[in-house]
């Protein structure tokens, strides 16, 4: 991460809090934003030794990190995985909203309440906390930015018990483009990446090898999503300099996937 290596300028020095970024996406985003001279506030909950190898490799590169520990499932801790960021850094310029998941595959016909509280809490009520603890430091800074991770599956309806999770999905769009429309006028730009089949320990928590071959066959570009297919999407919507006029929108990132 040598200083020869940063291609987007306006991201060095700048203070991002990563929810879930222990592994899979959040972890390829915690080390590619750091790449571009981004200080790292890097959340995690019950993946210590993975946050710890992430946080351990941006480090030796030269960049700065802070971990964080929180439970994503609760407004209280999101909130303060915030503010210790913040602390740390002294600022907070972009918060990008990564930590979610299934947590099981239910079917609609056999939905609890118990069950939809679970996945709306880790989906939706996350993004919530973090986003409006994140709002009046964002504003003090003069201006910054959220990024949403959303889904394939909060277009399609989902499948095979996902139903929910895509329905959770939806509701972070929506949320995201509310939000960019009141944020705007403080120069805090709110858009949402989309990922489609990627290959993280997401799938390899909740896919068959069944599943994947299956959803493998709707994909026109031939082949599952890697982290590295997804990084540049954000580093994108992060950079001003890049997509200044940008907001409120998701990008499709599924190798057609799905193409709305």
């Amino acid at each position: 991460m040598a200083k020869s290596q940063l291609v987007i300028p306006d991201l060095a020095g700048k203070a991002v809090l990563i929810t879930g970024a222990s592994t899979g996406i959040g972890a390829a985003l915690a080390i590619a934003f750091a790449g571009q001279g981004a200080h790292i506030g890097l959340h995690y909950n019950s993946s210590a030794d993975a946050a710890g190898q992430v946080a351990r490799e941006i480090e030796a590169a030269g960049a700065q990190t802070r971990l964080v520990k929180a439970d994503a499932n609760s407004s209280a801790e999101m909130k303060r995985a915030v503010e210790e960021t913040a602390a740390a850094f002294g600022q907070l310029d972009g918060l990008i909203n990564n930590a979610g998941g299934m947590v099981a595959r239910v079917p609609y016909a056999e939905m609890t309440d118990a069950h939809y509280d679970a996945v709306m809490d880790l989906n939706g009520r996350s993004v919530l906390a973090a986003s409006t603890a994140a709002i009046p430091h964002l504003k003090a800074a003069g201006g910054g930015f959220i990024i949403n991770t959303t889904s394939i599956a909060a277009r399609n309806g989902a499948s095979n018990g996902a139903g929910i999770y895509g329905s959770s999905k939806a509701f972070v769009a929506n949320v995201t483009r509310g939000m960019a429309k009141e944020l705007i006028a403080f120069n805090i730009r709110v858009n949402a990446v989309a990922p489609g089949v990627i290959t993280t320990p997401f799938h390899e928590r909740y896919s068959t090898e069944e599943q994947m071959k299956a959803m493998l066959a709707t994909i026109p570009q031939g082949r599952h999503g890697t982290v590295e297919d997804v990084v540049g999407a954000y580093l994108f919507l992060a950079s001003e300099a890049l997509s200044g006029y940008i907001i409120g929108q998701e990008i499709e990132v599924n190798g057609g996937q799905l193409m709305p």
